[in-house]
């Protein structure tokens, strides 16, 4: 599974879509699709981090100076280690460019106030070695914290409360040094249960009574026997919910009633390059966000997918005042293309002959 550039809870939001297993499989491969076509149609580079060691020959074919190494599409974040003709070459001694707008680095030059100097070994062939993080940029949001320790094979990982209203199905994660996609999450047993006089099969009961208030967010999904409950306020230890959400059915609960929340995620441990490992409980958890127009463009083209896909691939709207009709999705989504290509598109590098 390759990285997405948005959730699945935030195309179900947008499309005010119900969870259902079938809608779901419908929205992961959507998002899939779009993101890839956001990578290599549009843009033409990949826009998430991936920890790799990456081999360039030397010297190449292209037209550079002695000291310049071209990227092309290997676009780089942040350097680790450099071995050129088997010499290691300290990182100090290396200057990323461009260095006014990166990352992303499209070429790195060796110092010339360093010794420091490409070479090649037996061969020219990939006599490069740069071991980095690769991609667009890393830019990460701090969401919440393990609510477990955890070995370095666990799949299923608990969460708080703050870390499951800012995470979703196609979060990229990064806790300590090891990156997690996640690729499913579940119900899992607050600890607390239904205060009061419980709630009545009203849509207009809506405060759930609870120990303590502080372990929940807003924004929760919370599961009541059958019924699930977004949290849109939280006051002292009484909750204030939208009954019946997600398209379950609204119903009574007694108090005592056990109250479930959607924090365990279901994950692909040692992703992007990384390695598996052991966690302490409460655990910071970082966010990797894409820029902000590729998140939009994202969520519009899976929404598209899913919507022609129901209709056949023959959604149409009619011109103003006329009979004519024009396929939607050349209508809708063109001017958004041409913004994210424009703002992060990378651009033809001309070469002289």
């Amino acid at each position: 599974m390759e990285p997405v550039y948005a959730t699945r809870e935030d195309v179900q939001r947008a499309l005010d879509s119900k969870l259902t297993a079938r809608n779901s499989r419908q929205i992961d491969r959507a998002l899939q699709s779009a993101s890839r076509a956001i990578d290599n149609d549009l843009c033409h580079r990949r826009f998430y981090p991936e920890q790799d060691t990456r081999y360039f020959d030397w010297p190449d074919s292209q037209q550079r100076p002695s000291w310049r190494l071209w990227l092309d599409d290997s676009e780089l974040i942040s350097v680790t280690s450099i071995v050129s003709g088997g010499t290691t070459i300290a990182t100090s001694d290396v200057v990323l460019e461009p260095n006014r707008f990166g990352p992303p680095y499209n070429r790195i030059e060796t110092n010339l106030g360093t010794s420091a100097a490409w070479s090649s070994g037996d061969t020219h062939q990939q006599a490069i070695a740069i071991t980095g993080l690769w991609g667009y940029r890393n830019t990460e949001t701090t969401v919440g914290a393990l609510a477990e320790a955890l070995d370095d094979s666990e799949t299923a990982v608990n969460v708080d409360a703050a870390a499951s209203t800012d995470l979703g199905v196609g979060s990229v994660l990064r806790v300590d040094s090891e990156r997690i996609l996640v690729t499913g999450r579940q119900m899992l047993d607050t600890g607390q249960n239904v205060g009061g006089s419980g709630l009545t099969a009203q849509a207009n009961s809506v405060t759930v009574a609870v120990t303590d208030g502080t372990a929940y967010a807003v924004d929760e999904v919370l599961l009541i026997d059958s019924e699930r409950m977004l949290v849109v306020d939280i006051a002292g230890n009484n909750l204030t919910v939208q009954r019946a959400w997600d398209g379950s059915v609204l119903a009574a609960h007694t108090a005592g009633a056990d109250i479930y929340a959607a924090r365990t995620l279901t994950v692909q441990r040692a992703a992007l390059g990384t390695t598996a490992a052991a966690h302490n409980d409460a655990s910071s958890i970082s966010r990797w966000d894409p820029p902000g127009l590729v998140h939009d463009l994202t969520i519009a083209e899976a929404m598209n997918r899913v919507l022609q896909e129901q209709a056949g691939y023959v959604r149409t709207s009619k011109t103003s005042g006329g009979s004519k009709s024009t396929a939607v999705e050349a209508l809708s989504l063109d001017s958004l293309r041409q913004q994210v290509y424009d703002a992060h598109g990378r651009k033809l590098r001309m070469r002289s002959v």
